[in-house]
């Protein structure tokens, strides 16, 4: 078996960009619903349009890279407006069946042949990345210690990358330790007594809902600019999901536990998916064929989840009360 091409995939995945267009995504569904208990299911609609804001802007009306990003951040404030404004007054599931519902319809938009000449129907958008890549300060070679190594481009994009995450974090940190931060935890609690108290819970829910989705955002900015394309079908529910997944494996209303949930996610999927295709390769697995590899890998990792949330369901960083959804 090739176990330093194991060895290798899974420490690029550790800190891959696969991590960090998820951490962003979780960091943002921490804010929703670790920190202000908003059960928010339409996370992939703020990465795509951040994504097709920064593509389109870039490939179809010709501006300029810094632009892209600027349309891309100005779109995800305003989904969350339009989202927020008819939802927010929605408790737990209804919440959670509003927002995918709004998260499809965003996807479908992007997919649909009427709109295809601006976001280019189920083929996408590429081709907007040359900017940032112009930017990249590391000469063209591989980059790394023994076998962990990294193209210039790779390294410049992860370098960008994991600085957001640090900010992000920073920012969540700094926010939740001030008095706008300890009002979404009593929201949380309990958003009768807030209200009581004479707080505007609509208000603070809208500026939770948008700063999570910002910060989110850059995820979809992360995917893109990565792939050098972005798809509709690519922001679909499970982009929701995984970032859920991750937020509970880490541990809810933690600082770094989306980070590091989605270290741990992504190293457990690959490195499940390559050990199962390594031994069916060499004949470990008689009874399993290479196709079976993806779906098997999927299920092992389901099931891992399942288990770690029956003997600690608050996470590897979290508490229990920091999971409970106010259904009231």
């Amino acid at each position: 078996m090739d176990w330093l091409t194991i060895f290798t995939t899974t420490v690029h995945a550790a800190i891959g960009w696969e991590t960090v267009v998820y951490g962003l995504a979780a960091i943002g569904v921490n804010i929703h619903f670790g920190y202000t208990g908003l059960l928010n299911f339409g996370q992939a609609a703020f990465m795509a349009v951040a994504g097709y804001g920064l593509a389109v802007t870039v490939t179809v009306l010709n501006l300029p890279f810094w632009v892209g990003i600027f349309v891309g951040l100005g779109a995800a404030v305003l989904l969350a407006l339009l989202m927020g404004i008819p939802t927010l007054q929605l408790r737990a599931d209804y919440l959670a069946i509003v927002t995918i519902a709004a998260a499809e319809i965003v996807r479908l938009i992007f997919r649909s042949v009427q709109f295809k000449g601006v976001f280019g129907g189920s083929d996408g958008r590429r081709g907007f990345n040359g900017d940032f890549y112009a930017m990249n300060p590391y000469p063209e070679g591989r980059y790394g210690i023994g076998p962990i190594v990294f193209d210039e481009r790779t390294l410049w994009l992860l370098t960008v990358g994991w600085i957001v995450v640090l900010l992000a974090c920073g920012l969540v940190y700094l926010l939740m330790k001030s008095p706008w931060g300890r009002v979404l935890k009593a929201i949380r609690e309990d958003e009768d007594a807030v209200r009581a108290l004479g707080k505007n819970v609509f208000a603070y829910k809208m500026q939770s809902l948008v700063l999570g989705g910002v910060v989110g955002c850059f995820g979809g900015f992360f995917y893109g600019l990565y792939n050098g394309a972005v798809q509709p079908d690519v922001f679909g529910t499970e982009m929701t999901f995984f970032a859920y997944t991750i937020v509970i494996l880490g541990g809810a209303a933690r600082v770094f536990g989306p980070v590091v949930g989605a270290m741990i996610f992504w190293v457990l999927f690959v490195f499940i998916g390559n050990l199962l295709a390594e031994l069916v390769a060499n004949g470990y697995i008689p009874f399993m064929t290479s196709i079976q590899v993806g779906p098997i890998r999927y299920a092992l990792v389901g099931l891992g989840f399942i288990l770690l949330l029956i003997v600690r369901p608050q996470g590897i960083f979290g508490d229990k009360r920091e999971i409970a959804i106010d259904a009231r």
